[in-house]
């Protein structure tokens, strides 16, 4: 019997975009002896194992297996878990992060809400008799404890017996005996959390922690957020009115955030507070604790204007300015800094003379060759950075990021392919990440001293087909560009109706040369489009004045997309009079806004999770760039799709609209789309809502997923008169 392969809208949304089954999650031993990460057994499974790899072998072996730790017990996820991983985009299941001590010896996790510890060199996993639901595990430097988050209070379990005795002998392969939890901080009201990033940290600053080791495993900075000034919100389930509606601390814009002071707390009791001006700079928005240094602390202020760089002494809570900075428009959050360098220099990533630097003490070590990324490793030798061709860097390398070690004599590529790479490093072992345009999904290569030792395999199951992609650039502002024509097009066939298919906005770039990345849009243009997606002003990758462009006005993104598309029209079959476009969160703002204000372009938007009036998004990525409601209404109101007094500037002629919403959307609630659906019909216009029941902002469910890809395509060609 044969059976029917899967479209590629079921087969997409079954493997998570292609996601499941590849390895990601990389820790590297100090030793160089083990590679640890997490891994799927298939390309369908959403359960993830912990992995460890032998780099000087290849082996590779199971450390921890949820089915196994769990016997065949299903998950049970609870509801601030469930919050954490809305928050960090986590789709999977099994074990979805994991921490280790210093050594790479011992690793927890939490399943189920259970505490799991697992010796890496063994390969055994066991539970720790804890009470939970347990939050972000997180074992000290030198393996003796777990601290852990359990209904809103700091915890940690000690280690008793096994490996090591009170005087540090004992047999290191002996298994480890634990003993119970003891609370290092509790709640004093229901407001109250100590060791969790509150909401904005965790949305807008990439900042999941709320916890972290001193290097002697003796202390913890830990994180105490009160959100009881924050407006609470209702998010109803209305498919289920029966159930009462779940309230959410949620800080829109212009009103009070939670607030987030920090404690150092001793494993022997002791607590101090960390004294900063948390008036003026009311944002925690870094911690690092390391050997190279003391305590270092990145706090800016509500408008993320100013920031300074802070040195705490851990035995008074007192702290020094290390650094401080400032802009005209904003700072921007960067991973792997602010930290020490081994010799206890500050290691920083600054705009600095129009180009997006790395600093080391006082000294920018980069210039406008390359825009700076993201910091990935700091040794005595070199830092290793991730980043993309800067503007001074001649003809630019589109969508390419590269990783490179920088020192004071210069700077060396690491990654030679065309290509999107990362990398992890540690005891002289690089893992290798790369996305390249010509495979699908990643390629994983463990590097010794610059030479190829291993590789770690994907499961990740392979699409039927490659992106047939072009990667150019648009407008007279050189707009970065992906043009992609139905597989089965041939030169002299005609001009094909067009989808615009941008994210469009901060923090998402979506021209990038990968592979997977263009899979969605290769099959939109196989049922019959010419698809181009633009990465105009305000996306990330090109410079700071690129990025800084939009303060004040998010309506110059959807200029760009007009711009791109209109001098890409004499390159390529664009048939101007059918234009679609659409997309998601800021890309299905961007939708709604293009039909809604260029009419003239645009003939058909499909809008998904749009938002609609930036007065009901959050305050930290709101006021970054269209500034304080109070003090900029006007700014809000131009760059809205609906006030109080209905639609804002909408133009003619009509424009046929889809507009699509899960009902149980914490980030951009289904307001934003009932509002603008109101509005719309109070206006006159003809319109369609998909209310997607009990969906959030990332869609995971397999059969929502898949027929949203099919209902867009069917709506499209009804709009555009488009035949496949």
């Amino acid at each position: 019997m044969t059976t029917e392969p899967l479209s590629f809208p079921r087969q997409h949304a079954r493997t998570q975009r292609f996601s499941l089954g590849a390895p990601r999650a990389f820790t590297v031993a100090p030793d160089g002896k083990r590679v640890v990460f997490l891994r799927s057994r298939s390309g369908t499974d959403r359960a993830s194992l912990l992995w460890v790899a032998d780099p000087a072998t290849g082996e590779e072996r199971v450390a921890a297996d949820p089915p196994a730790l769990l016997r065949g017990a299903p998950e049970r996820l609870s509801a601030a878990e469930r919050a954490r991983r809305e928050r960090s985009r986590e789709g999977g299941a099994g074990i979805v992060g994991y921490a280790t001590d210093t050594a790479v010896e011992l690793a927890a996790f939490a399943l189920s809400g259970r505490l799991f510890a697992a010796e890496l060199l063994d390969g055994t996993a066991r539970e720790l008799p804890i009470q939970g639901p347990v939050i972000d595990p997180r074992p000290s430097p030198d393996g003796r404890h777990i601290a852990y988050v359990a209904g809103g209070a700091l915890h940690a379990v000690a280690l008793v017996g096994g490996q090591e005795g009170p005087d540090g002998a004992g047999d290191d392969r002996a298994p480890r005996v634990w003993g119970t939890g003891t609370t290092l901080a509790e709640p004093e009201t229901e407001t109250v959390t100590y060791g969790l990033a509150e909401f904005i940290a965790a949305e807008e600053m990439h900042r999941y922690r709320g916890f972290w080791w001193s290097p002697d495993s003796r202390r913890l900075l830990v994180a105490r957020a009160d959100d009881a000034k924050v407006r609470r919100w209702w998010i109803a389930d209305p498919a289920h009115p029966d159930r009462e509606p779940s309230r959410v601390a949620y800080p829109s814009a212009g009103t009070p955030n939670a607030e987030v002071r920090l404690f150092v707390l001793g494993l022997d009791g002791s607590r101090v507070e960390v004294d900063w001006d948390r008036k003026r700079y009311p944002y925690l928005a870094r911690v690092h604790w390391s050997s190279a240094g003391a305590p270092l602390l990145l706090v800016q202020a509500r408008d993320q204007r100013g920031q300074l760089h802070l040195a705490v002494d851990p035995d008074d809570g007192s702290t020094r300015m290390v650094h401080a900075d400032d802009s005209e428009q904003w700072l921007e959050l960067f991973t792997g800094v602010p930290c020490w360098s081994p010799s206890g220099r500050l290691v920083r990533i600054a705009d600095e003379g129009g180009a997006r630097v790395l600093a080391v003490g006082d000294r920018p070590l980069t210039g406008h060759q390359v825009q700076v990324r993201a910091v990935l490793d700091v040794s005595d030798d070199d830092v290793l950075i991730s980043a993309s061709a800067g503007e001074g860097a001649g003809d630019p390398e589109t969508g390419e990021v590269h990783v490179y070690r920088v020192n004071e004599l210069g700077m060396e590529r690491l990654s030679q392919e065309p290509g999107v790479h990362s990398a992890v490093r540690s005891g002289g072992v690089t893992v290798l990440m790369s996305s390249v345009p010509g495979e699908p999904g990643a390629q994983v290569r463990v590097l010794r001293d610059g030479k190829q030792v291993a590789t770690v395999d994907s499961c990740a199951e392979r699409p039927g087909f490659s992106p047939r992609v072009t990667l150019t650039e648009g407008g007279t502002r050189r707009i970065p560009c992906a043009v992609l024509l139905p597989s089965a097009y041939a030169e002299g066939d005609g001009p094909l109706p067009v989808l615009l298919d941008p994210y469009g906005g901060p923090h998402g770039q979506r021209v990038v040369a990968a592979h997977n990345a263009h899979l969605t849009s290769q099959w939109f243009a196989d049922q019959g489009f010419a698809v181009v997606v633009a990465d105009g002003r305000g996306t990330p990758g090109r410079s700071p004045a690129w990025e800084k462009a939009v303060r004040h006005d998010f309506t110059i993104t959807l200029d760009d997309q007009v711009d791109a598309l209109q001098d890409l029209a004499g390159r390529f079959p664009l048939d101007l009079s059918r234009v679609g476009i659409r997309g998601w969160s800021y890309g299905g703002y961007l939708a709604a806004l293009a039909v809604l204000r260029r009419p003239d372009v645009f003939h058909a938007g499909v809008a998904g999770a749009p938002v609609t009036d930036w007065r009901l998004y959050d305050t930290h990525y709101t006021e970054r760039y269209l500034g304080d409601p109070a003090a900029t209404d006007e700014t809000y109101t131009a760059s809205s799709l609906v006030d109080d007094d209905g639609l804002v500037a909408p133009a003619e002629p009509h424009r046929p609209l889809m507009i699509v919403h899960g009902l149980a959307d914490d980030n951009v609630v289904a307001a934003h789309t009932l509002r603008l659906s109101s509005a719309l019909l109070a206006a006159g216009r003809p319109h369609e809502v998909l209310p997607l029941s009990g969906v959030t902002h990332m869609t995971p469910q397999e059969q929502v997923a898949e027929n949203l890809l099919l209902l867009q395509v069917d709506f499209l060609k009804r709009s555009l008169g488009a035949g496949a």
